[in-house]
């Protein structure tokens, strides 16, 4: 994850947000993002009044679901899946990687 993720995922966990400056931020647009959150495809986002929070992790899922949905012309579920794969391959790269540092 690069550095200007990390520092937009953070700061959008803490701020509540339009729709539309999510998805942007999300690099994707404000339906496709909806309608994504609405099958239960993108966790860790919450909606009070039409304002928005979205975790970082989120932020990242959805971008690369975008990514697989367009590249190779996938079904939500689909680049959904590749998500869930990707983010445990992040996860245990992290794990090895602290595991060799220490």
């Amino acid at each position: 994850m690069r550095d200007d993720e990390i520092l937009s995922g953070s700061l959008l966990e803490e701020s509540w947000l339009p729709l539309e400056k999510v998805a942007g931020a999300c690099r994707v647009e404000a339906d496709w993002l909806l309608q994504h959150f609405n099958e239960g495809l993108l966790p860790h986002m919450e909606c009070v009044g039409g304002i928005w929070r979205i975790a970082g992790v989120t932020i990242a899922r959805a971008r690369r679901m975008r990514q697989v949905e367009r590249d190779f012309d996938a079904v939500p579920e689909l680049a959904a899946l590749v998500a869930d794969l990707l983010e445990e391959l992040d996860d245990l790269r992290e794990q090895v990687r602290r595991l060799t540092v220490s």
